[in-house]
């Protein structure tokens, strides 16, 4: 039996392990615009089955329990903390933040996944050829486009709650629309693969983007001139390590345990 605790102890050390690199990835990213942490989900393996529940003895009494040792645990997978960052005002008009649910949806290369992500990283730049495009990696062009002619100031430039971008050009006093940013929602957001810089891309699990209009249909409202910060909570991050930290002496401890007591059965040849 000390041979099962070992291996189901070793199970408990890789499982543990992935944790701690996830956890310790929240908090690389603490202070990273939109980050969504993610918490590791845990599940038991199989169970050696020494003796059924129900089973009869030979009086016929039925056993009120049975017997199982367990084979150790593994990760049923990491899930994404879609809860929304706090909103930090930078007075930069190009800075968005959602306000509520939902994703802005930017143009990928064509050879990542479908050509499009998703992301709530509202920093927002303007290329030179006057496309609104996010300010991480190339320069994702944002979808549906929005396009703002050179030499247009920024305090010109108007973002509504709504999604219209509106700006007035120079010499004008009737704003024109330059386009709409839509907000893009998930049935589940969980099932999204993560790319990294903030961008997520659909998957047959999160289901097809559902396209609305900010603030209407459960989306949220876009808001110039504020960014979202990350969601990590640096003390439960903190909190979790330590538990983390505590079970993975626990699982040595059991393989200490277990090699004793294989030591102990190789030396009673001794006595």
């Amino acid at each position: 039996m000390a041979i099962q605790a070992l291996n189901s102890a070793a199970t408990g050390l890789r499982a543990l392990s992935t944790k701690i690199d996830v956890v310790a990835n929240n908090l690389a990213n603490a202070e990273t615009n939109a980050f969504k942490r993610s918490r590791v989900n845990f599940e038991d393996l199989m169970y050696l089955s020494v003796k059924q529940p129900g089973a009869q003895n030979a009086a016929g009494e039925v056993s009120p329990a049975g017997t199982f040792i367990g084979l150790g645990v593994r990760v049923s997978n990491t899930q994404l903390d879609t809860e929304g960052g706090p909103l930090e005002s930078t007075g930069r008009v190009l800075d968005l933040a959602i306000s509520g649910g939902g994703f802005f949806m930017v143009k990928l290369p064509d050879t990542i996944a479908d050509g499009f992500g998703f992301t709530r990283n509202g920093n927002f730049f303007v290329n030179k050829d006057g496309d609104l495009v996010l300010g991480i990696g190339d320069g994702y062009r944002v979808e549906p486009p929005v396009n703002i002619p050179a030499g247009v100031p920024s305090d010109r430039i108007n973002i509504a709650e709504d999604g219209t971008v509106s700006y007035v050009a120079p010499g004008a006093v009737t704003p024109t629309v330059a386009g709409t940013l839509k907000v893009h929602t998930f049935v589940n957001p969980q099932g999204l693969n993560i790319l990294g810089g903030s961008i997520y891309t659909r998957t047959d699990s999160s289901g097809a983007p559902i396209e609305s209009t900010p603030g209407e249909d459960g989306a949220g409202k876009t808001l110039s001139t504020f960014l979202e910060g990350s969601n990590v909570d640096p003390v439960k991050e903190l909190v979790s390590l330590i538990k983390t930290q505590r079970a993975f002496e626990l699982n040595s401890q059991s393989i200490e345990s277990a090699d004793k007591a294989l030591q102990t059965i190789g030396n009673l040849r001794r006595f």
